[in-house]
C-alpha cells in the first residue's frame, strides 16, 4: 500500500539516496555534486516553511518526493512556484510521479498558488545521461513549453539545453487572494 505524507527532517538521508543517481549519472539535475545529508536537511527545512514538500511511501519505504519552491525573490512572483520531483530509479514508470504531482498541485491550490513552473534539462539528441522523459511527463501533467535556453548547462563534457514549462492552476484575477501556508 502506498500513501503520501509531509516530509520529515529525518527523511533527508533517504531523499539524498534517491537524488544521488540523478546527480551522479544524469543531467536531469544540473547539480554536479550530491549534497550532504546536512545540506539536504537544511533544504527541506527552508522549503517546507512556506511550501509543500511531500514524500510517497510504499511498504514503509520512501519511493519518491516532490516539492514546490519560491519561483523568484520578488513580491510580484508570490503566486508562482518552481516544482521539483524525483522518483527512486527502480520505481519510475509506476505512476508515483503522477500521484505526487497531483497531490502537490492540490496543496498548492489551497495556498492560492496560480502558476507552477518546471525547469527541465533537454537535449535534441538523447544519450546515456539524458532522455526527454521529464518533458513528456510534464506535458502529460498539463504543463506547456514556454521557453528554451540553449546550451546553458555543461555536465559530462557536453552542453545541454534547459526548458521551462508552465501550468496554470488557478484564476488570474485582479486583486488575487493572498498566498497562505495552510495546515496540510
Amino acid at each position: 500500500m502506498s500513501y503520501i505524507r509531509n516530509v520529515e527532517l529525518s527523511d533527508a538521508e533517504v531523499l539524498v539516496e534517491i537524488y544521488r543517481p540523478y546527480v551522479e549519472n544524469t543531467t536531469i539535475s544540473f547539480e554536479c555534486e550530491t549534497p550532504s545529508v546536512d545540506e539536504f536537511r537544511s533544504r527541506i527545512e527552508n522549503i517546507s516553511k512556506k511550501y509543500p514538500y511531500i514524500v510517497m511511501v510504499e511498504d514503509d519505504e520512501i519511493v519518491g518526493y516532490a516539492y514546490a519552491g519560491r519561483f523568484k525573490g520578488r513580491k510580484a512572483y508570490d503566486w508562482c512556484v518552481e516544482t521539483t520531483i524525483y522518483v527512486r530509479e527502480d520505481k519510475k514508470g509506476g505512476g508515483y510521479g503522477k500521484k505526487l504531482y497531483l497531490e502537490l498541485e492540490k496543496r498548492l491550490k489551497k495556498q492560492n498558488i496560480l502558476n507552477m513552473y518546471a525547469c527541465i534539462a533537454y537535449t535534441d539528441n538523447e544519450d546515456e545521461h539524458l532522455t526527454n522523459n521529464s518533458m513528456q511527463f510534464h506535458g502529460h501533467m498539463g504543463f506547456r513549453l514556454i521557453g528554451t535556453f540553449k546550451k546553458c548547462g555543461y555536465k559530462f563534457d557536453k552542453w545541454y539545453d534547459m526548458i521551462w514549462m508552465e501550468k496554470f492552476i488557478g484564476e488570474h484575477k485582479v486583486n488575487p487572494d493572498a498566498v497562505t501556508r495552510p495546515e496540510i
